[in-house]
């Protein structure tokens, strides 16, 4: 779906810079060099991640290595990893910032607080802040959205796999999006064969997931356009392509 849609996306909406969450793209659990490189080859520019970003033990020295790939910020010191970075996209300065929700998520240091102070020194450098808040509880990602309101250009939310209908610009100028929703299959749940799924709700017992590989596919994403001066939105827009073959 990268493949196929990331390049037709730039080209329509002229996207100068396209960041996506690659989590979960090694086989539906976590990341791989190769399954990195490969999403830079269809047009994706830089990777954020989240709970699942460790799943492949020999990924870390390639996150140490890369500046093309952040983990949450709040995952504790020494962790491998950077949870900022500031990318340079057509003469301006881009500060990317990814954080990770603790409702119904492994313990973390408290997002609101390590977000706050990546803010802080990010806006050393740029006003043009991007924020992944990697997160389940809608409410939480939203009260991240109020609380950096007017600081950050925009926030959107990922982990639950399923798009929100609620983009917006805040009062402050922020775009934001609960979830951009999932790139990969339709069929399944959230994107995994649905038999071990609902073995595991109705017994407790199952094999270990595996990804669709067959029926229709989905891209989902969001456009935000931002004004480099100020670094607030201007614009977002919502993308969601379903029963693609």
């Amino acid at each position: 779906m990268l493949k196929r849609c990331v390049p037709l996306a730039r080209e329509q909406y002229e996207v100068d810079f396209c960041i996506a969450n690659g989590e979960n793209a090694a086989g539906g659990f976590g990341l791989t060099a190769q399954t990195a490189e490969e999403m830079f080859a269809t047009g994706v520019d830089f990777l954020t991640s989240g709970n699942h970003i460790f799943d492949k033990r020999d990924f870390v020295d390639y996150l140490d290595a890369t500046d093309r790939v952040i983990r949450p910020a709040n995952y504790p010191p020494g962790v491998p990893g950077k949870g900022t970075a500031v990318i340079h996209v057509d003469g301006a300065r881009v500060g990317i910032l990814n954080v990770m929700g603790r409702t119904f998520m492994p313990p973390v240091d408290d997002p609101f607080r390590c977000a706050r102070q990546a803010v802080e020194e990010l806006r050393r450098e740029t006003n043009l802040i991007v924020v992944d808040v990697h997160a389940e509880a809608t409410s939480e990602k939203v009260a991240m959205a109020r609380f950096l309101d007017g600081d950050v250009s925009a926030i959107y939310g990922t982990h639950t796999h399923v798009q929100t209908a609620d983009e917006q610009i805040l009062g402050g100028g922020t775009a934001y999006l609960t979830d951009v929703g999932m790139t990969g299959p339709t069929e399944g749940v959230i994107g995994m064969e649905a038999s071990a799924v609902l073995d595991r709700f109705l017994s407790g017992l199952s094999e270990r997931f595996s990804v669709v590989k067959h029926g229709s596919k989905q891209f989902c994403a969001a456009v935000v356009r931002l004004d480099r001066e100020t670094g607030r939105a201007l614009e977002i827009k919502r993308i969601f392509q379903r029963g693609l073959p």
